[in-house]
């Protein structure tokens, strides 16, 4: 398995749209109170981590963006395309009901949110977005926090702990928190 240094990654606070349970992609919603309040709560988690001034990057979708600002208490980070969700398509503004409801051969087919974001009809597919979060981690030489998406944070997970797509597919997308990615395994830190 190939080295990569450690990596703090953090999911987006709660999105309006994260509590109707409507597909984002890489469209924008606002955070919720409670979005807000798990941002402030990955801040106290982060403080000491970012004593050590590890390189910092964060999605330029505006839900990831006011995360950063919050969790990284002001700092300085760098915005990178490759960390946006993935394009879920015709999907995108959808309810998962209304997925179901008129996509319901490829729903049954993707019981999983990342393989059914991925097989969405006009969307950005998997490979492509495999392919531009890997290339986004082979570039870091240094400890490093993301903030990003939460279908983005498995495939990055799974990338750093070796795991295949269907592990990958299986893995908890937690707001609020901090997992930690450090050599070949993940922890996962919470106020």
């Amino acid at each position: 398995m190939r080295s990569f240094p450690t990596i703090w990654f953090l999911r987006h606070g709660e999105t309006e749209w994260n509590a109707e349970r409507r597909i984002q992609g890489q469209l924008e919603s606002q955070l919720t109170e409670r979005g807000l309040l798990q941002a402030e709560a990955q801040k106290i988690i982060l403080s000491s981590i970012l004593a050590d001034d590890p390189a910092c990057y964060a999605s330029p979708l505006g839900r990831a963006q006011t995360t950063a600002e919050i969790a990284l208490d002001g700092g300085g980070f760098h915005t990178d395309e490759r960390l946006a969700e993935a394009q879920a398509g015709r999907f995108q503004g959808m309810t998962l009901p209304e997925v179901e409801r008129d996509y319901p051969e490829i729903y049954a087919a993707n019981p999983c949110h990342l393989d059914l974001f991925c097989a969405a009809p006009d969307g950005e597919g998997w490979q492509s977005f495999y392919d531009r979060t890997f290339d986004f981690l082979t570039e870091l030489e240094r400890p490093s926090v993301i903030i990003a998406h939460g279908l983005l944070g498995q495939v990055v997970r799974g990338i750093l702990c070796g795991l295949t797509r269907d592990e990958m597919a299986r893995l908890p997308n937690e707001q609020g928190c901090v997992y930690v990615l450090k050599e070949g395994a993940e922890t996962v830190l919470r106020r």
